[in-house]
Parts: structure tokens; sequence; C-alpha cells
């Protein structure tokens, strides 16, 4: 079910901009060969949000290697821009992948001297400066390791000053960083300057959120952060809720059991599939200011956007690697599938 690119990027308007890791996944196959793909969390967000339809600028540079190579090519190839067209000398972020028995992944990360970790505030500064219809940022996973604080923090700073949407997705590796403590500093440090979260259950636990169960934790979390408007938590196969500033609630899970080839790229798929809709909703309510459009969203609206959200992860997870839809096939699947409401 893949589905056409995105290819009308010389006229799109540039809505969203993204920074963090570009990398290939050696994923692990039963034979003990490795298949590489093309992959890393923003990478992925970059591409599902292009293949939805969204103007969508990558900020990162990617190396000249032929794994950079590769993966410039496959973001071209979705209708993604490249904020650096021109790549680098350093070499292509490698992980390598081990499912377990449910398609889950295990990571191992080699991230020293890498094209994707050779940016600067200023300089991701400058790329959105040039950007006049950019509604929203987003970084998230690797790029909040504590050695990259001087670089993601202040833009995250910059970019919510200047107006725009600031969407952070916790996306924790904590067996990839060497420094446990510090890596939960800097992942608060950014979602303390996001309009928008999403974490899944598992990074509540890594972040040490107080809470009974993960949908406590989560409100927890979103109370600890005033800034912030909407929390998106993912819970896998059991579903997501939506939790807003003003009270608002939403859950949504697939009413019937998918055929799963694995999850890679799931959450990333899912994250794209909420802020696709959120973005139509506030072009069709004629919001100038998507920030401001977020903080006065509607339960309704919320349901709607988490709906697409989750149909955007079912897609994925019936492919091998990340494959993220399109919106009419996510739209089709959300029409098609109705998600039960009901978290009991």
């Amino acid at each position: 079910m893949t589905t056409a690119p995105n290819t009308s990027t010389a006229t799109t308007p540039i809505h969203a901009a993204i920074a963090g890791e570009a990398l290939i996944d050696l994923i692990r196959r039963p034979d003990g060969s490795y298949l590489p793909c093309l992959g890393g969390a923003l990478y992925n967000l970059c591409r599902a949000l292009a293949r939805q339809g969204v103007g969508t600028q990558y900020l990162n540079p990617l190396s000249r290697d032929r794994f950079g190579r590769e993966l410039a090519a496959q973001l071209v190839d979705d209708g993604v821009v490249l904020a650096q067209p021109e790549p680098v000398q350093q070499v292509t972020s490698l992980a390598v992948v081990n499912l377990d028995a449910n398609g889950h992944p295990d990571y191992a990360f080699y991230r020293e001297g890498v094209a994707d970790r050779a940016v600067s505030a200023a300089g991701l500064g400058e790329s959105c400066a040039a950007l006049p219809a950019l509604q929203l940022v987003c970084t998230g996973a690797l790029a909040l390791d504590a050695r990259d604080t001087a670089i993601y923090l202040p833009w995250l700073a910059a970019q919510r000053a200047a107006g725009r949407c600031v969407v952070v997705d916790a996306n924790l590796r904590p067996s990839v960083m060497p420094d446990l403590a510090a890596y939960r500093i800097t992942v608060h440090a950014a979602l303390a300057h996001a309009h928008i979260i999403k974490a899944s259950d598992e990074d509540l636990e890594h972040l040490a959120v107080p809470g009974g169960d993960a949908l406590a934790r989560a409100q927890h979390l979103l109370a600890a952060n005033p800034q912030a408007h909407l929390l998106a938590l993912t819970l896998g196969a059991e579903g997501a809720w939506l939790l807003h500033r003003n009270g608002a609630r939403c859950f949504a899970k697939e009413a019937h059991p998918l055929q799963v080839v694995d999850t890679v790229g799931a959450g990333d798929s899912f994250l794209a599939g909420l802020l696709v809709h959120l973005l139509r909703q506030s072009q069709t309510a004629g919001v100038a200011s998507f920030a401001q459009f977020v903080g006065g969203l509607t339960a309704d609206a919320c349901q709607q956007a988490l709906r697409h959200a989750l149909a955007s992860a079912s897609l994925c997870v019936m492919e091998q690697g990340c494959v993220p839809p399109g919106w009419a096939a996510a739209r089709a699947w959300s029409e098609q599938h109705p998600a039960a409401q009901d978290p009991h």
C-alpha cells in the first residue's frame, strides 16, 4: 500500500521545518544478515509529513558517502526540501536494529563525528528565518542528547519566541546515552519549550515521570509543562491518548488487530498524521498562527486529528521498515475502520 510521493515542492510553501537525526537502520533478518533501511525518527517524520502533502524542510546536513546520498535522494523523492543540499564530509549515522518476537525494535547507535550532528543553533535559525510560511518546527529523539544541548535548546527557544509552533517528540533512546541523568534533564528542558509534546508510555518511564499508569504520567507531564497546549501519548497496540491543556481528553485504538510486519517508523507516522490533520484544520479555519490554533482546539477537533494519526501509524506497521502513508490512504483507512474510543 505504498503511496505516491508528493512532488510539488516547487510550488508548496514550507510549513514545517524538522531538525534531528538521519541514519541507516541495519535491521537484523532471521538468517542473521542485516537489511539497510533509511531511517532516523526526524528523518522519518520529514518523509511522513511530505507524503501527506505538507511542505517540509529537513534542516540537518547529509553525508557525501553512499548512505548520505541515498538518504538525500529519498527525501527529495518524497517531496522534502533540503536546507543544506550540499553534502558534508562527515559520515552517516548508523543504527543496528534487532527486532523481538513482536516486531519491536531494539537499537544500538553509532553517532560520533556524523553528518547530522554537524549543525549549530545559528545555522538552524538562519534556515528557518528564510521560510516566510513556516508554521511549526520539530525535533526530539537523538537530537536531545545532552552533548548537543547547545544546538537544539537555543534554537527551540528562538523559534517559540518567533511565534512558531514548537513540537518535541521525546522518543527516548536511553541505552545509547552515556549519562542517563543528563539525558533526562535535556529532554525535560526541550519539552519546556514545546506547544505540542509526543511521548510513548516507555518514554514516560524512562523520564521517571510520577504516576500510577501511563495516562497519569502523561497528565503529570502536561501539568509540569505549562507552556504546552497538547500532549500525545502513544501506547503501541493499545492505542493513543490526546490530552489538551483545556481539559479535553481523547482516546483511540484500532478496533481489530493489525497484521503487523514491524513497528519501525510507527511513532513518526503517528506524529506526522497528527500534525498534518491539525495543519489542515487550521488552514480551513483561517487561523494565521498555528500555535494559537492548537491552543484553542475543541475536543472534537482533537478526536479527528487523533484518529488520523492512529490511521497513519497503522498503515506504517503493516509495511517493512518505515513506509509512511499519503493523506488519502490514511483518510480512507480512518473512514473504513472506525476506531474504538473507550480505553476500557
